[in-house]
């Protein structure tokens, strides 16, 4: 794992290529409007002022439980979760700790090896 996005951390979109790919769901298909993404991305940099506007792990999880009510993709990517128990996942990034916290709860093996640039 190594890219990002300009929405989603490198770990979001792991989580969210790999729940797709486990759920059956076409890669192509977006489960995250940008139009909802965008409002907490405004929320963490200019009200919480951090300096990374793109989402983790935690907050793609949540926006997915929040979608899933009303979205059969969501909610079949929310079930394919405990698919990924066991699973190894490898970053070439450092990884935030909200981002380790929540590989380690989905019972992921995680190494990394950053490269530097």
């Amino acid at each position: 794992m190594n890219k990002h996005t300009e929405l989603l951390g490198a770990s979001a979109a792991l989580l969210l290529n790999a729940t797709k790919f486990l759920a059956g769901i076409d890669h192509q298909t977006k489960l995250i409007p940008q139009n909802m993404i965008v409002p907490i991305q405004h929320m963490k940099t200019s009200m919480l002022h951090g300096k990374n506007p793109r989402l983790h792990t935690d907050e793609v999880l949540v926006a997915l439980a929040v979608l899933s009510e009303h979205d059969d993709n969501c909610r079949k990517a929310l079930e394919a979760l405990p698919l990924l128990d066991g699973c190894q996942v490898h970053a070439t990034v450092m990884l935030s700790e909200v981002d380790r916290k929540i590989f380690k709860k989905l019972g992921c093996g995680l190494t990394y090896d950053p490269v530097r640039k």
